[in-house]
């Protein structure tokens, strides 16, 4: 699977590009699969923010960027569905978009639902992160992210060595000082990203994609 791990979507030219690469086609020839089931571990999310992903106009930066076709896979539903039915969905999909929220429920559900057993055989999908749907991949979010257990750990599903700090100068805690702090608790790289910035991984190729700020703490790559 390759990843486009954003903070906050396909906001610029930059990022799009990268995806296009990842895909090895435009995106009006590519097909999606929207995941939007880290929102309902978040209570900052709830109807109005789901609509807000599905129906992405203002602008588009996930399923409004032009498609050949968008459907929704709600992974909460999933263990209550035979696989044989959602898998070829899964397959046959170019892209995942995965939404934020929270990345440990996330994370739960993704394993729950089956379709963690099911990535290492999607060698050409391209997993489209926007925060949450990013921090999810990483070992750890850092316990101040985790909002839907809080006296549980922060780990996520450690399909990449490092963790992501997004939103950065987006609200008032996620300044450089706090991501600084963060990092100072991992045992592991972390990349710090704003709204313009992502982290793509395409095998052994990981690399910043920006047209923002981004920083690299707690080690070298």
């Amino acid at each position: 699977m390759k990843l486009l791990l954003t903070s906050g979507g396909v906001t610029n030219t930059s990022i799009r590009s990268a995806l296009v690469d990842l895909l090895g086609k435009p995106v009006e020839e590519s097909s999606a699969l929207a995941i939007p089931s880290a929102q309902w571990g978040h209570p900052m999310c709830g109807p109005g923010s789901l609509r807000s992903f599905v129906t992405d106009r203002t602008p588009p930066t996930m399923t409004g960027l032009g498609w050949s076709s968008v459907g929704l896979l709600e992974l909460t539903a999933l263990p209550h569905v035979a696989p044989e039915r959602w898998t070829p969905w899964v397959r046959e999909a170019d892209v995942l978009l995965v939404d934020g929220g929270e990345a440990v429920f996330l994370a739960h559900w993704v394993r729950e639902s089956g379709l963690l057993d099911l990535l290492p055989e999607l060698d050409d999908t391209v997993w489209v992160g926007v925060s949450a749907g990013s921090m999810v991949m990483a070992p750890r979010i850092g316990a101040d992210f985790v909002h839907w257990r809080p006296d549980e750990p922060d780990t996520t599903l450690g399909l990449v060595d490092f963790s992501i700090f997004p939103h950065l100068g987006l609200f008032p805690d996620n300044t450089l000082e706090a991501a600084r702090e963060w990092a100072a608790s991992l045992e592991n790289p972390g990349y710090v990203l704003d709204e313009q910035s992502a982290v793509v991984v395409d095998g052994d190729r990981v690399e910043v994609v920006s047209e923002g700020e981004w920083h690299l703490l707690g080690g070298e790559r």
